[in-house]
């Protein structure tokens, strides 16, 4: 982080959030050391269900994710899509016309955090919710919020509890913007990687949910991809 931006987290968090952050990155210059954040919606804000009419949502269809695919501009590399695909992930996008304006993914099995050798683990009661994306073309119009809530409407009316997601303990603006949409926090997960070993504890308000991350044997095998640095929206 160099010295404009330290400048700008001020500005924008405050001069002991910025502090925070600091020695959180410190720490990880010396040590594998996270703190991830537990976050869920079980219900809809009507507000985020309507966005400018030109734009419209649906869940995408293999044939079409491949074919946005082709555009590098969308992130979706073969491997991921393959991987993500032949697991039965969803991905829920908005559309202008025929251009791909913003998207997100969701799973009910276990997924591959931002972290290789890391699985994210969760109630198969919940969607979970991982690699939103809005094009740099359409931000600024509450597209993820828009497409996350319409996502959740659909897994809400098929019987799950809601959506489940997470996000690193020091990235404070995709915070505030999930708990605008309507998440809650209910936990953290503390992970450290000594002598080449994984120490994961869930806090207590994990258990309900069921949300926790294990090591995964092999971090080739497939698992989803779950990138959960939100892009703005």
């Amino acid at each position: 982080m160099n010295r404009q931006e330290i400048v700008l987290h001020v500005k924008h968090h405050g001069i002991v959030r910025a502090a925070e952050d600091i020695g959180y990155r410190l720490a990880n210059h010396i040590v594998f050391f996270k703190v991830l954040r537990g976050i869920e919606v079980r219900a809809v804000d009507p507000k985020f269900l309507s966005c400018d009419a030109k734009y419209r949502g649906m869940f995408l269809s293999p044939g079409m994710i491949r074919k946005f695919a082709q555009d590098p501009d969308y992130e979706l590399s073969q491997e991921f899509l393959e991987t993500a695909l032949a697991q039965g992930d969803e991905c829920y996008g908005l559309l202008e016309g025929d251009e791909l304006a913003a998207y997100g993914w969701y799973s009910n099995k276990p997924t591959t955090s931002s972290w290789p050798d890391l699985a994210i683990r969760f109630s198969p009661s919940y969607m979970y919710m991982y690699k939103g994306f809005t094009h740099a073309r359409h931000r600024g119009q509450r597209l993820h919020a828009v497409g996350m809530t319409r996502a959740l409407l659909e897994y809400l009316n098929r019987g799950y509890a809601g959506i489940i997601s997470y996000i690193e303990w020091n990235n404070f603006d995709s915070l505030k913007s999930c708990l605008r949409m309507g998440y809650r926090q209910f936990g953290n997960v503390y992970v450290i990687k000594l002598f080449g070993r994984y120490i994961i504890q869930p806090s207590k308000g994990c258990r309900a949910p069921g949300f926790h991350l294990e090591v995964r044997s092999n971090p080739g095998a497939a698992a989803g991809t779950a990138q959960n640095e939100k892009t703005a929206a």
